[in-house]
């Protein structure tokens, strides 16, 4: 089943990096599961919220324009199955498996909140497996794993 990307998804990807906008675009028609786009540029005042909630853990977020091209390098994405939204991993999991092959088709470098520590672009394998590698990771650190399923970024 091939999906698209709602109106009110293509207008959170104004003000995000073209390269990541066009991952996303070329991705929605790769995935097993639907998905929108929920969150792209912030401003600070809205970073500093989600930081204040625990809902983020910087203040640095790709989200807020950057330096380097004053737009977003981050996108978060919410899956969607008929019409209910869904926060279930393991559909992130597949999500993730689109972004990347778009990512690779492209030869643009992201990152999944999922595995933080893994270029999805250069990964070979599932994102399951991806995601597994950095937990393991974290751990062997005696660090909590930060899972974020949503959120991609540019390298």
């Amino acid at each position: 089943m091939s999906f698209k990307l709602s109106e009110r998804s293509l207008s959170k990807l104004e003000g995000v990096h073209e390269n990541l906008v066009s991952i996303v675009k070329e991705a929605i028609t790769l995935t097993k599961v639907d998905f929108g786009v929920i969150c792209g540029l912030r401003s600070e005042a809205e970073q500093k919220e989600l930081f204040n909630k625990g809902a983020s853990q910087t203040l640095h977020s790709k989200h807020l324009p950057q330096r380097s091209t004053g737009k977003s390098h981050a996108v978060d994405l919410m899956a969607y199955v008929g019409s209910r939204a869904s926060w279930e991993l393991n559909l992130y999991d597949d999500i993730a498996d689109a972004m990347a092959t778009a990512s690779k088709n492209q030869k643009v470098n992201i990152l999944w909140g999922a595995a933080w520590t893994v270029n999805i672009s250069n990964w070979e394998g599932t994102m399951n497996d991806a995601m597994n590698e950095y937990i393991d990771f974290r751990r062997s650190s005696n660090r909590k794993p930060f899972i974020d399923g949503p959120h991609f970024e540019l390298v």
